[in-house]
Parts: structure tokens; C-alpha cells; sequence
């Protein structure tokens, strides 16, 4: 019965769990205040829980006398098992997928969680740190990115090629980056351009109108990505 005797590493273990427990919860907040289906409770839970997880696993066996095991085989099935937890978090809404981001964050929290388990305090709030960091500034810095997309335009011109020249003008126009992606004749004799756009979205579609109306110019139409 000696493992339920207190130990020198039980207060090292319990602020090991209340670090987790604390950490947990700066990310459920973050998640809370953004109204997500898994806020703070949800975090502290998987944060503690990972924690435990991977103390149990190093600590739990050995103090009732038995051999010491790979301390990673519990902790590792926490990694596979934090899996259908985020997983429930994720829905398709129209066409759209919701709840990565909430997904992301409880497989963080369990990253943190096992960090404070395994004694590794300075990793886990570094990486409480960063994790926060990535959600509050990057959101700007991606819609900074999106507001300068790549898109892919077909212009269809007449047989005769004239118009070409004023459509290549005029893709260079307003900042825009534009670069060939091919040139072809079609078996009508028309001329049909590819050509791949860099630039602000209102750019790109208010390019999209002042190509359609140059004289010669059968059509244009937005082309899908190759990737």
C-alpha cells in the first residue's frame, strides 16, 4: 500500500496539474470570448486531463513497486484519443467547414497539458504563449493576404487578335501583377487568354468588369486554380 502514501514528487506533481489547470484556462478564454462551442470548461478539462494522463503514466506504477515502463505509452494514446474530441467540434455549415480553428485549440490545450506533466513548465507556457499570439495578431495578417489573392482569368477575344493588346494593358493596370498562363486558338477561331492576377480583391473584380467591356472581347470569365 505504499502508493498511497505521500511522496517528495507529490507537490512538484500537484503544481504541475495547476499549471495545466491555469494555462487551460487563459485558452478557454480566448475560445470563450469568441462564443465557440467549446469554451472554458472544455479546455481545462482537456488541459488537466492530458496532464494527468502523462503523470499517471510516469509516476503511477512505479510507486507500487513495479518496474519502470516506457513513460510515453500512456501519453502517447492522449495525442490519438484529443482526436475525437476536436473532431466533435467540426461541422460542415453550407458548403463551409467550422470549427477547425476550435479544433486546433483543443489539440494545443492537450499539447500543454502533457507538457506540464512531463515537467516542462517553460515549454508549456511558451507554447500557451504562442498559441495565443497566433490567434489574436495572425487573423489580421491573413486578411492582409487574402486582400491581395491570386486569381485565374479566361479572356475569350475575336478571331482577329486586336483586342489583345489593349487587354494586356489594361491587366497591368491599378497595381495589379499579372502573369500569361497561356494563349490559344480555339476551333472557332477565336482567341482565348489565360492569364493569372495578383492583386486587392475589389481590383481583381472591377478588372473582371473593364475587360468585358473592350470591343472585341467575346467574354471573360474567372478560371479555377492549378495547383
Amino acid at each position: 500500500m505504499s502508493g498511497w502514501l505521500p511522496s517528495a514528487a507529490l507537490i512538484p506533481q500537484l503544481l504541475a496539474l495547476l499549471l495545466a489547470f491555469v494555462l487551460s484556462a487563459v485558452i478557454g478564454v480566448e475560445r470563450e470570448r469568441q462564443f465557440k462551442s467549446a469554451g472554458l470548461r472544455t479546455h481545462i478539462l482537456v488541459g488537466l486531463g492530458s496532464a494527468l494522463f502523462t503523470l499517471v503514466s510516469a509516476f503511477g506504477f512505479t510507486s507500487f513497486g513495479l518496474p519502470a515502463t516506457d513513460p510515453g505509452r500512456i501519453a502517447a494514446q492522449v495525442v490519438t484519443g484529443i482526436g475525437f474530441v476536436g473532431a466533435g467540434v467540426i461541422f460542415v455549415n453550407r458548403g463551409n467547414v467550422v470549427g477547425l480553428t476550435t479544433a486546433a485549440s483543443i489539440w494545443m490545450t492537450a499539447a500543454v497539458g502533457m507538457a506540464c506533466g512531463a515537467g516542462l513548465p517553460l515549454l508549456a507556457i511558451a507554447g500557451t504563449a504562442l498559441h495565443l499570439i497566433a490567434l489574436g495578431s495572425l487573423p489580421t495578417a491573413e486578411r492582409l493576404i487574402r486582400q491581395r489573392a491570386e486569381s485565374r482569368l479566361v479572356v475569350r477575344v475575336d478571331r482577329s487578335g486586336e483586342p489583345l493588346a489593349v487587354v494586356l494593358d489594361r491587366l497591368t493596370a491599378d497595381g495589379l501583377q499579372a502573369r500569361v498562363d497561356g494563349l490559344r486558338r480555339l476551333p472557332d477561331q477565336d482567341l482565348e487568354l489565360a492569364v493569372y492576377i495578383r492583386g486587392k480583391q475589389e481590383e481583381a473584380d472591377r478588372l473582371l468588369t473593364d475587360l468585358g467591356r473592350i470591343d472585341g472581347v467575346v467574354s471573360v470569365k474567372a478560371g479555377p486554380l492549378r495547383g
